[in-house]
């Protein structure tokens, strides 16, 4: 959640955002502050940094979205409740989860106790249908191997 929270500081958006509003954010920051616009060297470092920090905070911001998430939301249901869990961890309350099929996702917010009943679970692939899935705020990773 906290990697969310300073996304939000970072866009200078609230909870209620929607796409178009981060898209537009999105397009005039990097029309104002791409690293190719500048040509002392220092300049130009210091504007690439804070252009990494800028996208990686809007496609979290972008993935997180019930926008996003409506979009996705048959694939999801379809995913979580018929692929079994292969791997997962537990970092600063985010919980990686990696799926038999490929995918990866990271759910926000995941309270130790919550981890330690699931890891403890005689299925935690029911446990995470039950519990997990549908109660905590989620993004899809792009690849299985980013969570590992």
């Amino acid at each position: 959640m906290k990697r969310i929270i300073e996304s939000r500081k970072l866009l200078g958006v609230d909870k209620e955002v929607d796409l178009k509003e981060l898209k537009s954010i999105y397009r005039t920051f990097m029309k104002e502050n791409h690293p190719d616009k500048f040509q002392d060297e220092k300049i130009r470092a210091e504007a690439e940094e804070r252009s990494k920090e800028f996208i990686e905070a809007y496609h979290l911001l972008v993935s997180v979205n019930p926008e996003t998430h409506a979009l996705q939301e048959e694939s999801y249901s379809e995913l979580v409740n018929n692929s079994r869990i292969v791997n997962f961890q537990l970092k600063s309350q985010t919980l990686s989860i990696n799926f038999a099929d490929g995918s990866a996702f990271e759910y926000f917010g995941v309270p130790k106790n919550v981890y330690n009943k699931f890891i403890n679970s005689d299925s935690p692939d029911r446990f995470g249908r039950r519990h997990i899935y549908h109660s905590f705020l989620y993004r899809k990773m792009t690849s299985a191997m980013e969570t590992v």
